[in-house]
């Protein structure tokens, strides 16, 4: 009777669906192709928990070890079984050393919750469906059906990834101490940015390699780049997305952010995927870069300092060039000033009036 009950309670499922949204759903949508999962929203539905949005524990039966697929549907007919094939493993990602708290923060998921967050207790998570919306989903439209930023009555539609990456990483009320306003930082608005939401204001990057290129002039050249370039995970095997890494603030590559280390192409992976290493240590875009990144020992000393150390990766507010100063290594000169002065327009040349390693810049000029 029972196994009557769940088929009859199935074909509900699978047909009720398909006549109340067809006109409103993707045609391409992939989760509702009955050649994918033939038992339609069932498959999915079934023993569903709608107030918290369903959890990733449902997701990870079909994307997360393949195992599972004859675990979690041992006791349940034939026809239940998502025809599935060589789905990647997602799951794998989330028990790497940095991730999004995907499993970590269970139970904090609201089904009719807004984003970004205006409750600063609200705890920190990221479920399957705040990036993913799997009724609305395709192959070619990863961001077809999430809502946007909310501005007055309205709500947008994400069409680009920084705009979902906005909706946690922006101006969200409970952004740990330690984070800032991405929106802010990438603004077209500000001095300098990395190119993510259009096309960067420095007209002589001289370090990019190609095919990146300050503004795109030929049909292969790339000069915007997205938020999955940086940030995703270290195995270009695994499924894209920012998911899980090795490296830390889940980076597709190493990234040292700390002072005193050695200047390896490891240290800085991250820089050199799009930055000339050679054209950085020789000094063509400033006659000091090779001094700050490798110190007063050159290529066998260990006491040169971070990238980060006087750029900011996501943009600057303040200055051209990305230049915005650790403070944890950068502080005030001796008269109080922590500052960067342009001289001259794409010349390469400034004054820096701070104070690192114990040298005081009143200032120094370049």
């Amino acid at each position: 009777m029972i196994l009557k009950y769940l088929l009859v309670i199935t074909t509900f499922l699978v047909a009720v669906p398909t006549m109340l949204f067809a006109a409103s759903y993707p045609k391409d949508a992939v989760h509702l192709d009955r050649n994918k999962v033939p038992a339609g929203c069932s498959t999915c539905h079934l023993s569903f928990n709608f107030k918290s949005g369903g959890g990733p524990e449902t997701c990870i039966i079909c994307h997360g070890d393949p195992s599972r697929l004859t675990k979690e549907y041992k006791n349940m007919p034939k026809r239940f079984v998502p025809m599935v094939k060589n789905l990647k493993n997602i799951e794998a990602e989330f028990v790497k050393t940095y991730r999004h708290p995907t499993f970590d923060a269970k139970g904090s998921h609201r089904s009719n919750e807004i984003l970004p967050e205006t409750d600063s207790r609200m705890p920190r998570h990221a479920e399957c469906v705040d990036c993913h919306n799997p009724h609305y989903v395709t192959r070619e439209n990863k961001f077809a059906g999430i809502r946007g930023k909310r501005v007055g009555n309205v709500v947008s539609s994400v069409t680009k990834e920084y705009e979902l990456c906005y909706k946690c990483h922006a101006e969200s009320a409970n952004l740990p101490g330690r984070f800032t306003n991405k929106r802010r930082e990438f603004a077209l608005t500000n001095p300098s940015f990395h190119p993510v939401e259009g096309e960067g204001k420095n007209t002589a990057a001289i370090s990019l390699l190609k095919p990146y290129k300050e503004k795109k002039v030929n049909a292969g050249d790339i000069s915007t780049i997205s938020c999955g370039d940086c940030h995703g995970s270290e195995n270009s095997d695994s499924p894209r997305g920012p998911h899980g890494s090795l490296y830390e603030h889940i980076l597709v590559d190493h990234y040292s952010k700390s002072d005193n280390l050695a200047e390896t192409p490891f240290a800085y992976a991250l820089c050199y995927r799009c930055h000339d290493r050679s054209s950085i240590l020789g000094n063509e875009s400033f006659r000091f870069h090779a001094l700050h990144i490798q110190g007063r020992g050159g290529s066998t000393g260990a006491t040169g300092t971070s990238c980060y150390t006087c750029h900011n990766s996501h943009g600057s507010p303040d200055n051209k060039y990305l230049i915005m100063f650790n403070k944890s290594v950068v502080s005030p000169n001796s008269q109080g000033q922590l500052k960067f002065v342009e001289k001259g327009v794409s010349t390469f040349r400034g004054e820096c009036y701070l104070s690192c390693h114990g040298v005081d810049h009143n200032p120094k000029v370049y």
